[in-house]
Parts: structure tokens; sequence; C-alpha cells
């Protein structure tokens, strides 16, 4: 019998360039491969470099004959080849997303692994202490049903939403099923949305299964250490992975289950470059290879949830609920609405409120003061002239950053020096307008002098060491008051904390994006879960002008479902997803003119058969129209079948490609957009 091996000289390699097709190489003489071998790394010329692509496929013919092929310049094997699990996800993700396929392949990869400069080893961080395992609590009974219900769908894929108030003990559910999956020799996947996550469950899983070889992946990681990580859970080293957004790719060759923890997080989308969302590349993996996957959050995105309770026809997730705190005696905090028309606040701060702090700190317990505003104030303006604080390079103001004596632009990261007048008239009298943490901080420090405030933002924990610091001096009762943004919302437990307060959440009510309901009642629910979460009483003091909207209603009742049936009825009404499928087609370029010619040439291309069921809007600037010096512009294209909808974008994409446009211009799609 002949080796057909042999006759495979074409070597079909995914490359990092956003360009929508492989790349055709020939082996050199020296060399021969096989099937086996697709999936290895291969170092190739690409114009005038070197660059490190993926074997995809090896092929007997190509369109070129064969003598104008370049040669192979090396296979890389120093890491087993790439699974065709991971390779049925980049492909899915970009058939999706309709990305370049080498750019998705290639972006999963650590930083060493993709390029042909040598990695710098880096310090290793040092390790959590490896213990005895601990033993595991008592499960309540919720805790139980909902394991056992597990347990009775074993066997194959089925995706379970755990709808747990705060404090409900699903961390615990999960290191349940986690060693259940050890048990069966298989390999755990934990998604979570944000780096500062990641310390208290490391610590929670490392002493829960201290010979696992838990692995942490994450964008603070050094490359070595990332690179070490990855290597670990694709040789099978690792069992248990922890990561954010992206190591929804890793390569798990025994993956036996995936947990996707506060799953309705806008963090797991990712928001440049290839715009996936993690969780819904989570729930294909697990469907693709026929396992269980769990997505847990107090407050479900209402997508999951329509796929949970079956309002959108469907009922694709099997729902579970664990309605009462885990901890004897914990009870979700009290939510009292104040009405700040009546009791009007003063440097941000309602009398209400600040009688609560003080009693607090008379009993020697910690109190948070929530404001999703960092900066001391988010603008500055003078009222002689009408001068603002703008971005020259954004469509957005400067926002005051009075600790570090300077104006920054959130969107774009402008610095400018604070002025001594107005630049425009030279009015000395400039002011600040509006309040961020930074001022309520400096309003509270004014308040209760003697009491220790801490901050806890962007601009005071920027990096995972200053994060951890600061969590550690508060669970040390190193601080009485804290002011804090988003970062303190969820996934923390401290429990002296028996007090939050709410201020400033009223903007979201009549926002522009449809979507700003969800995310504010998500906020305002984990937010008042940090309240009480231990024996102590819990309560949450939410500053409004609105204290009868139904929002608030459902806060002060904990009714996340009559909350989610009203919005999606909402939805329902009006078209919106999960009843509709988008995608939203931007471009930006250094004229709002050039990016609104190119969305309406866009909108002019030929549509295939399926046209009477893909509806176009409008191209229109966006709600930030400059960013970065560049205006931008955004055309939505929506059809009631995701089917419809994919099959029109792969047509539509080949055309987007062939458009003629300045050469500044830059677009991209994005498929089921999350944010307006």
């Amino acid at each position: 019998m002949p080796d057909h091996s042999l006759l495979l000289q074409i070597v079909r390699v995914a490359l990092d360039v956003p360009l929508r097709h492989l790349f055709d190489y020939r082996l050199p003489d020296h060399e021969q491969l096989s099937t086996a071998d697709i999936g290895y790394r291969v170092c190739v010329p690409f114009g005038q470099r070197q660059k490190v692509g993926i074997i995809v496929e090896l092929a007997a013919a190509s369109e070129l004959p064969l003598a104008q092929l370049k040669p192979v310049t090396a296979v890389l094997r120093d890491v087993p080849r790439l699974p065709a699990a991971w390779f049925h996800l980049t492909e899915f993700c970009a058939a999706y997303y309709h990305a370049p396929l080498g750019q998705v392949m290639l972006s999963t990869l650590p930083t060493g692994l993709r390029s042909l400069a040598p990695v710098k080893a880096r310090a290793r961080r040092q390790a959590i202490p490896q213990t005895l395992a601990q033993q595991a609590p008592a499960l309540t009974l919720e805790q139980e049903a909902a394991l056992r219900a597990m347990a009775e769908g074993a066997g194959g894929f089925c995706a379970y939403l755990l709808h747990g108030v705060t404090g409900s003990g699903k961390t615990e559910v999960y290191l349940r099923l986690i060693e259940r999956t050890l048990a069966a020799g298989q390999q755990s996947l934990l998604l979570v949305p944000e780096i500062n996550l990641t310390p208290q469950l490391e610590a929670r899983l490392t002493a829960r299964f201290p010979n696992a070889g838990l692995v942490s992946l994450h964008s603070e990681l050094g490359d070595a250490a990332r690179g070490r990580n990855w290597r670990a859970a694709l040789t099978g080293g690792a069992r248990i992975v922890l990561g954010t957004r992206l190591a929804v790719f890793v390569p798990l060759p025994e993956l036996g289950l995936i947990v996707v923890d506060e799953e309705h997080d806008s963090s797991f989308k990712q928001q440049d470059g290839i715009r996936y969302s993690a969780r819904d590349l989570a729930v294909f993996r697990a469907r693709d290879s026929h396992i269980p996957i769990v997505l847990g959050s107090a407050t479900p995105s209402l997508e999951s949830w329509a796929n949970a309770t079956g309002t959108d026809g469907g009922g694709r997730y099997r729902l579970l609920s664990l309605q009462q705190r885990a901890v004897e005696g914990a009870r979700l905090p009290l939510v009292r609405t104040i009405d700040t028309r009546v009791d009007k606040p003063e440097e941000g701060l309602s009398r209400a409120l600040l009688v609560a702090i003080e009693e607090r700190l008379e009993r020697a317990e910690q109190s948070l003061v929530f404001l999703n505003r960092r900066g001391y104030a988010p603008v500055l303006a003078c009222p002689a002239c009408g001068w603002t604080s703008h971005c020259h390079r954004c469509a957005a103001n400067l926002v005051l950053h009075l600790a570090d004596h300077c104006l920054r632009c959130h969107h774009c990261g402008f610095e400018a020096r604070v002025p001594m007048h107005c630049p425009t008239c030279g009015n000395q009298d400039i002011s600040a307008f509006g309040r961020g943490t930074q001022r309520i901080e400096a309003a509270l420090t004014e308040r209760f002098p003697e009491a220790r405030i801490l901050r806890v933002d962007r601009d005071s924990a920027s990096s995972r060491r200053q994060w951890e610091a600061l969590v550690a001096r508060i669970e040390g009762g190193e601080a009485d008051i804290l002011v804090g943004t988003q970062m303190l919302a969820k996934g923390h437990d401290f429990p002296k904390l028996t007090l939050v307060g709410a201020i400033a959440p009223d903007a979201a009510l009549f926002a522009a994006d449809w979507r700003a309901p969800e995310r504010l009642f998500a906020q305002l629910m984990q937010v008042a879960g940090r309240a009480g979460r231990a024996e102590r009483p819990g309560e949450m003091l939410l500053q409004t002008q609105f204290p009868d909207h139904p929002l608030y209603d459902a806060v002060v009742r904990h009714d996340y479902q009559a909350f989610a049936a009203a919005q999606l009825r909402e939805r329902q009404q009006a078209g919106f997803p999960p009843y509709t499928y988008q995608a939203m087609l931007r471009a930006e370029a250094p004229r709002m003119t050039d990016a609104l010619c190119f969305l309406a040439a866009a909108r002019g291309c030929p549509l295939p058969k399926e046209e009477p069921l893909v509806t176009f809007y409008d191209p229109v600037p966006m709600r930030l129209s400059r960013r970065a010096s560049l205006e931008r512009g955004q055309l939505l294209v929506e059809s009631s079948s995701r089917r419809t909808l994919q099959r029109f974008l792969g047509h539509w994409v080949t055309q987007l490609d062939a458009i003629k446009s300045p050469s500044r211009l830059r677009w991209h799609l994005e498929v089921d957009p999350f944010e307006f």
C-alpha cells in the first residue's frame, strides 16, 4: 500500500494577520508530516519576516504551483499539538463572530508561543501555601437539592443556571462539583469576570484541593508564568484552571466541567479586537465536549434567564435556585430608599445615611458608600464664561482627579494639569461639578475625622498587588468606612460590613442604552449583598429622587424574578434581544463624514435572498462620537432568526472587505453587541 502521508506536501497554516484565509506552504525536503501533526506550531516566512503559525491542514495540492510556495522554516514541537476540541472552539468563534481564523487561533496562545522573540523569565509569584485539605462545610438543603439535580443529569451536556442570592453558597456548590470531577479523573475550568475575584477563589480551591495542580490564567500574569500555566493545562498536569475571559480557550484534554461565575457580568464580553462572549463560547464548548456547564449569578443575564425559564420559547437551560443565605443566622439585608427630594444630600450624602454610618462607627462595624464614578468630580467648569474641562481627543469631559492634581480622560487616558484659572476668560473661581469617589472620601473625612476611611477604585487599586493589600486591610479591620465603585460590588465577604449606602444611581434609569436598567439592578443587588454576610444584620440605604420606581421596588423586595419578568415583557414588546438577534457595524475615521459614508455604503450592499428577514437601521454617530481623535459611527442590523442573521453576515463581510474607504478608516463587526 502506498504511504499517502508522503503525498501531503502542502501545509495549510493559520497566521495572525487580518486576512480571512489560510496560507499554503510546502514541506522542505528533509521534513515529513502526517495528519497526526495537525495542531503543531510552525515557523514560516511571511513577507520579509518570520512568523509563528499553526498547522490547520495538510493537502496534496494548492491553488498555486508547488514551486511558487515558500517552504516551512521549522516545525515547533516544544509543546504538544493543539487538540481537536480546541480547533472546534476557535473555528466556531471565528465563524460566529466573523473574524479571521488565524487571528482567533493565535490570539488565544500565550505570548511566548506566538512569538519568535525569546521570552524573558520573570520572577515567579509567591505561591499560595499548600495545606491539608480543609473539611467541607455542611450543605444547606438547597445546596444538596442543586447538587442532587446535577448528579441526576450527569453523563453529557447540560447547561445549569444556578440562581443564588448573595451569600447563598454558590461557590460551595462549585467546589463540590469540582470534587466530583477530580474524582472522575477529569479537569475543571472555572471562569470569573475580573482578576480581583481570583485571590479568594485561589485560596479556597488550594485549601480544598491542595494536590490538584491549580493554575490561574489572567492578564496580570507575566509571560513566563502564563506560558507555564497554559502548558500545565494542555499536558493535563493542571486539573483545575481558574481564569478570566481569555481562559475559555485554554486547551484541556480531559475537561469534564465548566463553571462561569457571575455569568451576567459584562466583563465576559471582549470589547476590542475579536469581540467574543466568553460565557457564550463556554456554553458552546460544553456542548461540543458533551460535559455539564454551570452558569452562576445572583442576578442572571436576561438572556440566560429566558433560556432557563422558557420565556422565549426555549427552556434550554435547567434552573436551580438558592434563595437562602448559607451561613446560619445570616439574612438578606434590609433595603430602604432615601427620598433625596426630602432629605437633601450635602456633598452627596443624605442625613439618614450619615446617621446610619455614625451608628456603625459606634458599634465598631464597617460601612460602604457605593458610587460607580471614580475621580473627584466629573467636570471642572467656569461659571463666568461656561468653559468646561473638555477632552480635545474625545467627546467627553476630563475628570478632575484632585489626589493626583490632574484632569484625566477615562476614555483615551489623556492627562492635563489642573488650571489655576479659566483658560478662556482668566476667572480664578473655577468649580468642580458633580461627585466622584475622591470627593465623597473628602466629605466623609471632614464629617468623621476620627474614622479610618479607605477608598477602593481603579485609581487606588490599579494592580492585583494593590487590590490584595486593600482587601487585607479591610478584612483586618483597618478601615471603618469604605468608599468604592463596582470593584467592591461582588464576590467579597467582609464579616464586619453591615451597611451599604448607594448614592447617585438615578442616571441609569433614563439612559439611552436599553440594557442600562439590567446593569443597574445587578449592581444594586450585588452591592447590597455585601452587607450582613455573617450573623450581623445588614442594611442598604438607596438615595434616589424616584423612590417609587419599579426597579427600586424590586431591589427593596430582593425580587429578581419580578424584575426579570417585567424587563423581558418590555423587550418582547420592543423587539429587543433575546427576542431578536443583532449585529453592529462600527466605523471610525478622522472625519465623521467618512465613517458615515462607509456605513451608508455598507447599508447599500446587495442583499441575499433573505433580505425581508434582515432589518437595517440608519447609520448614526455613536453615543461617544469621538474617542482618541477618531470620529465614530455605527449601523445596527437585526433579524428575528439567528440563523438568518448569520447567513447574511457571512455574505455581508465579504462585501465590506471590498468597499473602498480612506486609508485611516477602521471598521469592525460586533455580533450580539452589548453596548450601544
